[in-house]
């Protein structure tokens, strides 16, 4: 009796090594894991908003500027807050998922070139480039179709969803990455036929001809 009590006891001693071992290597995982991809994360949005506020201020003046152009809305907020509460849930109950890196990384460069994209169309833009969809024409308001234009009319709102969808993937989140990628589509196909009438009616032939020869930069919208 005192012999199967004492194998017992050596069993559960093994046991809980076992789980000992696997909780610190969990730990030791998710860590690194979480602390690189949630860094690049956090330092992808930041550097996002912070740059569309200072080129605005840049190329508008501060007094022309509001806070609107940091651009965070309310949906944005909670798109961002559902994305974050996905990734936790999935590196507590599915650590491997968030470790295979090829996925992450190419999530990591994506968000590079959405951020290239979006900079290079605010530069070339200068002042006819504002976060508000014009609805009159001003004087300083021309017709840009050179340097990145030349290959997307839309390359603003190209590189923004290239950038989002870009976090996600960065994070390995199967979840949000499909629902950014139909969500910011979604609000670019209402948001580009509403623009253009406005700049059909600014430019009139001359726009007509610019939207047949060159794609809008948004997957499925012409």
């Amino acid at each position: 009796m005192s012999l199967l009590k004492y194998l017992w006891c050596d069993v559960e001693h093994q046991i809980l090594v076992l789980v000992m071992h696997g909780f610190a290597s969990f730990a030791e995982i998710s860590s690194y894991t979480a602390c690189r991809q949630l860094s690049q994360m956090f330092l992808a949005i930041i550097f996002f908003h912070s740059s569309e506020y200072v080129l605005a201020i840049t190329i508008h003046g501060r007094s022309n500027v509001t806070l609107q152009s940091l651009l965070v809305s309310k949906n944005y907020l909670l798109a961002m807050i559902f994305s974050l509460l996905e990734y936790f849930v999935e590196i507590v109950l599915f650590p491997g998922l968030k470790e295979y890196w090829w996925i992450s990384n190419f999530g990591l460069a994506m968000v590079i070139i959405g951020e290239i994209i979006r900079k290079m169309a605010i530069i070339t833009a200068g002042r006819a480039f504002t976060h508000v969809i014009k609805r009159y024409h001003e004087e300083h308001h021309k017709l840009v179709t050179h340097g990145v234009y030349r290959f997307v009319r839309h390359p603003g709102y190209c590189g923004f969803f290239i950038w989002s969808v870009g976090t996600q993937i960065m994070l390995c989140n199967p979840i949000s990455t499909v629902s950014f990628a139909i969500i910011v589509r979604h609000f670019f196909a209402e948001r580009i036929p509403y623009e253009e009438y406005f700049l059909k009616q600014f430019f009139m032939r001359e726009y007509e001809e610019y939207a047949q020869r060159v794609p809008s930069g948004v997957p499925f919208v012409k």
